[in-house]
């Protein structure tokens, strides 16, 4: 089978990370698009408030996938640092500590989801109108967590290798299996919003597979039995790294829940509307997170060969892509907001709610986009800690804008609240970076200083001898 992993520590840095970009933006975008399918076609074939419910699990689902997906990236950063140091015998008890640690993780988070699922959506002022649905949305969803976090982690791995192109054929698959089974339990069946959480289940299952066998296929990773006997050393390692990266997702998320929480507050007609402003704001910032996806690959072999100065290169190519987005997508959301509003939504209410969120947003954009890159690449770095405690500042700024603000400026402190978040985090994660590589990139320049009068003896020397 040819090779698709990729080694980030030799050759260019745009043509490798743009290689490694392209298809992993494909499949960033191929998620968010069975995402927004399944929000319109909720929302066609089910009406508004059938969409306000499954809307209203965003945040829920944000707390807990998010905190897979933090604890996923890791892990991958750690196995990256392996590869780029080119020690595949710790690769090897990592990936083998990966797989141990991603079982646990996912009955345990499965399970927390299920049980607390109906408190947690009482404590968001879930109406009663969409109470129902949303917890029959919520439980298949939750129940089938196992899947989603065992493509998280697979997919992880894989782009610590240098693989982005296994992860787009995977959700290709799974994408065209979602949309179609949406719309037969939806529109064939009858079914409502269960119908399409049991189709999102069973896209998320075929896509954790099709990672898992590729996964196999790698020699690289080929575990014995004896990479699984692992020191307690092995495990607290991925913690300690996967954890700041999880609590960090889920604190956001934590105010993201209060921010819902005071939408809820205002019935159904919000909850709706911030439910479409939130698809299009993901849907949005996906080239740009997908750039800081890359970032971290990038980063992390980098980082594992002692090539600092590689990782400043890199961060130039990631932030301008980073730019080049904010410009064409922040556009669409300031100067057609409307015209996004109508696709997601009917009632002119919602409509008009969504038109003063959406431009917003579009302008201040650019903040969000470069934290995307800004935060991967000190995490790439191995150094959680600064990004985490970036979580906590988003969650207190979007809880104390939103609590003061809902009640004076209605759903525009919605916002505010975003706002507030990304220019915090991203001044917390612009001092990290600051801090961690600055010390590293003059270290290897001051190197390279004092080697060269060596090498150049060496030239001269070599000169004389051929003369």
């Amino acid at each position: 089978m040819k090779s698709r992993e990729t080694d980030f520590t030799t050759g260019k840095p745009s043509s490798l990370i743009l290689s490694f970009y392209w298809p992993l933006l494909m499949t960033s975008m191929l998620q968010q698009f069975y995402n927004f399918a399944d929000t319109w076609i909720v929302g066609q074939g089910l009406g508004d408030n059938a969409l306000a419910a499954v809307g209203n699990m965003g945040s829920l689902f944000f707390l807990i996938v998010g905190f897979s997906f933090g604890i996923a990236n890791g892990f991958g950063v750690l196995i990256a640092q392996s590869y780029g140091a080119g020690n595949i015998e710790a690769l090897k008890h990592r990936m083998a500590g990966v797989i141990e640690l991603g079982i646990v993780i996912s009955v345990l988070l499965s399970a927390f989801s299920v049980v607390f699922l109906p408190h947690a959506l009482r404590l968001l002022q879930t109406d009663e109108i969409i109470m129902a649905d949303s917890l029959k949305y919520g439980y298949i969803i939750f129940g089938g967590l196992s899947s989603g976090i065992c493509y998280n982690i697979s997919a992880a791995v894989l782009r610590a290798l240098g693989d982005s192109k296994t992860s787009l054929k995977a959700i290709v698959i799974s994408s065209v299996l979602n949309v179609t089974l949406n719309c037969f339990f939806l529109f064939g069946m009858g079914m409502g919003v269960e119908g399409v959480a049991i189709a999102t289940i069973v896209a998320q299952v075929i896509s954790a597979a099709f990672c898992i066998y590729r996964l196999s296929k790698i020699p690289v990773i080929h575990l014995k039995k004896e990479h699984f006997v692992n020191e307690n050393k092995i495990f607290l390692e991925l913690l300690a790294n996967g954890l700041p990266m999880a609590f960090m997702n889920s604190i956001t998320a934590v105010g993201c829940m209060v921010v819902q929480y005071f939408v809820n507050g205002y019935g159904v007609v919000y909850t709706a509307a911030y439910a479409a402003c939130s698809k299009y704001l993901n849907l949005f910032m996906n080239p740009a997170s997908t750039a800081g996806n890359a970032m971290s690959a990038y980063t992390s072999q980098n980082y594992g060969a002692g090539k600092y100065i590689r990782i400043k290169e890199g961060l130039h190519v990631t932030l301008t892509i980073s730019a080049v987005t904010y410009i064409l997508l922040g556009s669409l959301m300031v100067f057609f907001p409307e015209f996004l509003a109508r696709i997601l939504l009917h009632g002119s209410a919602q409509i008009r709610l969504a038109c003063m969120f959406l431009p917003r947003c579009g302008i201040m954009m650019i903040f969000v986009d470069v934290l995307f890159v800004v935060r991967n690449c000190v995490q790439g770095m191995g150094k959680p800690m600064l990004p985490m405690a970036s979580g906590i500042l988003e969650m207190i700024l979007r809880i104390f804008v939103i609590s003061f603000l809902m009640s004076r400026l209605g759903f525009k402190a919605t916002a505010y609240a975003e706002i507030s978040a990304w220019v915090g985090a991203l001044t917390v994660n612009g001092y990290a970076l600051y801090k961690y590589l600055t010390p590293l990139v003059a270290g290897e320049k001051e190197s390279r200083a004092e080697n060269e009068p060596l090498i150049q003896v060496g030239r001269r020397d070599n000169l004389h001898g051929t003369l």
